[in-house]
């Protein structure tokens, strides 16, 4: 059969997406596997660099480099090596590390000779021991003891709680630095025990060097891993009671990464570089900013151990732009509004097609405004980790017809719908043109369900045949097939592109004594998109109190809530459950009042309702500067109407 290719510019409406499909998903020649992938990549020129890492953002100039060829040599080794260290097919290693080029051999290795758990190293020990032990978790790759850096001590107070772990794998940061500081460090690290003494259970310690050392590099020496086998297995959610784990094959990965190319063929070709700066704990740093470019024989460049928040990244950001000729790159809001105060003069940055953004919503003014100031688009998409990483994603070629504020087109051969469901979530159809529903996803890129089954209840529908996965996210579509988000009926704050589960805040809050009753939002910030408040019935406690509380027992660092806001009675609907659309618009009211007052602004009139099409929209009426007011509320992510 003849293939159907998407225009030479890539996707720009629903009909090119439609034609595409024309040919079937099994026609078109993916990868077997995210390993075949790799050796794909490689085989297009072996000697181009795959892999461009610094430590520190001054050194973007003197990178250490590897190759295509070295890239699928040290994922070879590191899979035989984990098989001989015991890692069966069905058998976990999880890695909790930084930026590091082992992290992509763990992660590639790994899902060749078995299952491969990704962890958050912003986690707290005892977080990260609840992971390892729902994975039941065989290998520990992390960071071996580094100045600056707790994440040995975390991970080793982890496993002393996870009886499953045989073998610990040591990754060390000073093997890819010069110096003298380097040799001292890593001599000390050589010199380290070699064993983590636990009463009655001693378990090997190994550096990630001495592991592969003498391991096969030309092939796997075991059987090779299924399409549909499981490769990668991220954390998404909350992390109080037990974790969600989503499970993802082979073929989900590869799929998502084959697609989002062809929405732009330019960042899929042989040599180009692309930067990743999101930590590689995420689907999108090890998906779109990783596998897409490595199986497309591209560079990835990997900016620091720390990624965007490492020293001298964002200072140098520009200067590494013009360096590497990067064509892309991902980031959250906060990445764009931070680049803007960076100096370009005397800078090439036109290779740069288009900047992603996909983890929290982009403000209209500061879209516009970087993109004015900049040349570079903003494309927005939309994706979750059980989707693989991406569901839907704008044009991505300039006036390929891109729309400010939506979330774009579906991917091809994967569908995507709004549903409009009952109050216990039961499907009662699907949404008309622009009626507001549930979006719902259904392809090759969808996982199966999360590792604890009990946490599957309400997540899968059988629609006319077919299986659906329901997001928990509100969005309209349009006419002409474009997504627009509404809101988020699962509720996540989403603070700097990280998701806050707002259970992990109201259940420990609960626990004082002079809480009745406690609701956890988000509530609006320019820097942060959105930053952790606590709303709540019972005493009047002062609010030093109460964050001195959350401090001590909210798990998560980033959820301890910035404010508490007492109320006489939290608003609730007519079953009795706590209304948080209600506080989400005294949060937005604040928000406004709180720009007008710092501006020396009156307001007229200041109305906020829950539009059917929009979600929660301000009308404001000012009695004087109105685009002074404009441009300050434009850097928010809500929906604001100016009034005469």
């Amino acid at each position: 059969m003849t293939q159907t290719q998407p225009p030479e510019t890539g996707f720009t409406t629903l009909a090119d997406i439609e034609a595409f499909e024309q040919t079937p998903l099994a026609a078109h020649d993916l990868p077997a596997t995210t390993y075949d992938a790799i050796k794909r990549g490689a085989a297009i020129n072996p000697s181009a660099p795959a892999l461009s890492f610094f430590t520190s953002g001054a050194d973007y100039d003197k990178p250490k480099v590897v190759s295509h060829g070295e890239l699928l040599a040290k994922v070879t080794q590191t899979a035989n090596a984990l098989r001989k260290l015991g890692l069966g097919p069905d058998d976990v290693v999880a890695y909790v590390l930084p930026n590091l080029p082992e992290t992509h051999f763990t992660i590639w290795g790994g899902s060749a000779a078995g299952r491969v758990l990704a962890i958050n190293p912003l986690l707290e020990a005892d977080q990260i021991a609840d992971l390892l032990k729902a994975a039941n978790t065989k290998i520990l790759v992390t960071l071996e003891k580094t100045p600056r850096s707790d994440l040995w001590e975390k991970c080793r107070a982890a496993t002393i709680m996870v009886p499953s772990i045989e073998h610990i794998v040591t990754c060390s940061v000073f093997d890819w630095m010069d110096g003298a500081a380097a040799s001292v460090f890593g001599a000390l690290s050589r010199a380290r025990s070699s064993k983590l003494r636990i009463i009655n259970r001693p378990i090997p310690i190994t550096r990630f060097s001495d592991l592969i050392k003498d391991a096969h590099a030309d092939a796997l020496e075991f059987e090779a891993p299924k399409p549909s086998d499981i490769s990668t297995m991220l954390c998404t959610g909350g992390t109080t009671g037990l974790p969600k784990i989503a499970p993802r094959t082979h073929a989900s990965e590869v799929y998502d990464a084959w697609a989002l190319s062809h929405f732009n063929p330019t960042i899929s070709k042989p040599g180009v570089s692309v930067l990743c700066g999101l930590p590689l704990f995420h689907s999108n740093a090890i998906l779109v900013t990783g596998l897409l470019v490595f199986m497309s024989g591209g560079n990835v460049v990997l900016a620091t151990p720390q990624g965007y928040r490492g020293d001298g990244v964002f200072p140098n950001f520009w200067k590494i732009v013009d360096h590497y000729k990067i064509v892309t790159f991902s980031g959250v809001p906060t990445v764009y509004s931070a680049l803007l105060d960076v100096p370009r003069d005397g800078l090439d940055i036109s290779s740069v097609v288009f900047g992603a953004c996909g983890a929290a919503p982009m403000p209209v003014e500061l879209f516009n405004t970087f993109v004015e100031a900049t040349g570079i688009p903003i494309v927005e998409g939309y994706g979750l980790t059980e989707g693989a990483v991406a569901s839907s994603l704008n044009p991505t070629v300039p006036d390929g017809g891109a729309r400010i504020g939506s979330i774009g087109l579906r991917l091809p051969h994967q569908k995507m719908r709004c549903a409009v469901l009952d109050d216990d979530n039961a499907f009662q159809r699907w949404s008309d043109t622009d009626e507001v529903g549930v979006i719902l996803i259904s392809g090759p890129n969808v996982f199966d369900g999360y590792l604890i089954e009990s946490q599957n209840s309400g997540l899968f529908y059988e629609i006319e045949g077919e299986r659906w996965m329901s997001t928990g996210d509100l969005a309209r579509q349009d006419s002409d097939g474009y997504f627009w988000m509404t809101g988020r009926k699962k509720e996540l704050i989403i603070r700097g592109g990280h998701n806050i589960d707002p259970k992990i805040i109201e259940e420990a809050m609960h626990a004082h004594p002079g809480v009745t009753m406690a609701a956890a939002i988000g509530r609006p910030d320019v820097k942060a998109g959105e930053l952790p408040v606590l709303y709540y019935e019972g005493d009047d406690i002062a609010a030093a109190e109460l964050a001195e509380f959350a401090a001590e027992h909210v798990t998560e660092r980033a959820a301890i809530p910035k404010d508490f806001v007492r109320l006489d009675a939290l608003p609730v609907t007519g079953v009795g459950k706590i209304h948080k659309p209600s506080l989400t618009m005294l949060e937005i009211e604040r928000a406004i009042r709180a720009e007008a007052s710092a501006k020396g602004l009156a307001i007229a009139d200041l109305e906020l309702a829950q539009d059917n099409q929009r979600g929660i929209v301000a009308k404001l009426r000012m009695t004087s500067g109105t685009e002074d007011m404009r441009h300050a509320l434009g850097l928010y992510a809500f929906n604001v109407d100016y009034e005469d």
